[in-house]
């Protein structure tokens, strides 16, 4: 039997997804993550002494009890750290580096930094659960990072020792030759006095000092009342780790200033009108998906400020609820760009709880939003985010007041809607899908077809057949093919 209901299936096939069907997802990829860490805190018992730094395991185990009060304490400050999207890819690294390290690799810098930032995921859960105590943590590379929470400057590159003291809504950071740092922890309003007294359950937790030493996560507003504030995280150290970004034409993450700080919550907060006006269902999937912006900066072609055409965005699955990207130009592009990786979310996560296909990953496929032959999955993939995509920009255009923001909103669709019907019968014709599979694909035909009713001026329609066609050229005469 499927772990999928099938509604739930024909709900996600159509890019749409409900709230149950979404909390399935967020549900098996929350009992994945603490999976990953019980694996990695048994592979650090596992691995022989010779392979990890020492002391590391004592380490481990007292920063395992602090999480453990912790979640005595307030299971839900504890979960909101260790389900963070970033603490994927760091739990990852870090296991990879238990189980497949040299075996003389014991000194790594690198596995003690990845070891050594469990003590940083345990503290920041003890200050969001008000639990009491004193630590001492290790600064690498300028910072000392406390994920969700901030970072402190030490002004050093090599390793620091910094000793860390919670006592109430009080958060102390001492490091050797330099004056403390007092960062106020608060809940809710950092203006109410009383806010600072208990932390309800999803009531954001902000960490302020006057110190500039301190650097504070950005959070941005909810995308609708009663969700939680989307971090806009320029500090995580594993926000890019392991990525490979160039690779995947993503330029690099950037530590905003203030000015940029203030350029991207401007953008953020013309974007949740029109996730509405894209879809019923646009605002309640960024709601329930996105736990985590991370800024990358501009790439090439883009304004020194960061404007102009050029924008990148991706997501990585094992940072599920993360996406990267640089910042787009318009409200209308960022909310695309959400629409766009959160269905990439989605599917990654649904094909994680239930093959939908069984084709191998060899790359020999045309994709017209792609240069490079791609894999089946990866087709699939990029199909699905751009019906999605698709079926946004009609809904925008439609609704347009200004000739302008229409044209280019029918420009959008058409040309996406053309990229899908090229590669749809490439999808439908393949006897590798799943049943699960089955559905999914036949609901995204379903999709392209009723796009079709609402169709764009037919000047849109030409430049986007002609623009598919050249694409396909182009590949052909690239991959010899």
């Amino acid at each position: 039997m499927s772990p999928v209901p099938e509604e739930a299936l024909r709900e996600l096939g159509r890019t749409e997804g409900g709230a149950e069907a979404l909390r399935l997802l967020v549900r098996d990829q929350h009992t994945r993550r603490l999976v990953l860490l019980r694996a990695l805190l048994d592979a650090a018992a596992d691995t022989p002494p010779a392979r990890r730094p020492p002391g590391a395991l004592a380490r481990l185990r007292d920063d395992w009890a602090l999480l453990e009060a912790a979640e005595r304490a307030d299971r839900t400050a504890v979960r909101t750290v260790l389900l963070y999207p970033l603490a994927g890819p760091w739990a990852q690294r870090c296991l990879h580096g238990l189980t497949t390290g040299a075996p003389d690799g014991g000194d790594s810098p690198e596995l003690r930094a990845d070891l050594d930032h469990f003590g940083a995921l345990a503290a920041s859960a003890a200050i969001r659960a008000r639990l009491p105590f004193t630590g001492r943590l290790t600064g690498r590379g300028g910072v000392l990072v406390l994920p969700t929470l901030g970072a402190l400057r030490t002004g050093r590159d090599e390793p620091v020792p910094v000793d860390v003291t919670l006592r109430g809504a009080e958060l102390t950071l001492r490091q050797a030759d330099a004056a403390p740092v007092t960062v106020r922890v608060y809940a809710d309003n950092p203006d109410n006095p009383a806010s600072a007294d208990a932390a309800a359950p999803d009531v954001p937790v902000i960490a302020r000092s006057g110190d500039p030493r301190w650097l504070p996560v950005l959070a941005l507003p909810p995308v609708r009342p009663g969700a939680a504030p989307v971090p806009l995280d320029d500090l995580d150290p594993y926000r890019t780790a392991g990525t490979g970004a160039a690779r995947h034409g993503l330029s690099a993450v950037t530590r905003l200033d203030a000015r940029h700080r203030t350029a991207w919550a401007r953008s953020w907060a013309e974007v949740e009108p029109l996730l509405r006006t894209g879809g019923p269902y646009r605002a309640e999937e960024t709601a329930t998906l996105l736990h985590c912006l991370v800024p990358l900066a501009p790439p090439p072609g883009s304004t020194p400020a960061g404007g102009g055409p050029a924008q990148c965005s991706g997501t990585r699955r094992e940072a599920f609820g993360a996406v990267l990207t640089s910042r787009p130009a318009t409200a209308a592009a960022f909310a695309s760009t959400l629409v766009h990786e959160l269905q990439h979310t989605k599917l990654a996560a649904l094909a994680a709880l239930t093959p939908l296909h069984h084709e191998d990953a060899a790359p020999r496929h045309f994709a017209p939003w792609r240069s490079d032959p791609r894999p089946f999955d990866g087709l699939l993939q990029g199909a699905y985010s751009h019906i999605a995509l698709a079926d946004y920009w009609q809904r925008i255009a439609l609704a347009a007041d200004r000739l302008a923001a229409r044209d280019q909103a029918w420009a959008e669709h058409a040309r996406t809607h053309e990229q899908v019907g090229a590669v749809l019968p490439v999808l439908a014709g393949s006897g590798a899908l799943t049943k699960e599979g089955r559905v999914l694909v036949n609901e995204m035909i379903a999709v392209y077809h009723r796009l079709a009713d609402h169709p764009p001026p037919p000047g849109h329609r030409a430049r986007a057949a002609s623009y598919v066609r050249t694409a396909r050229m182009i590949w052909r005469q690239r991959n010899a093919t």
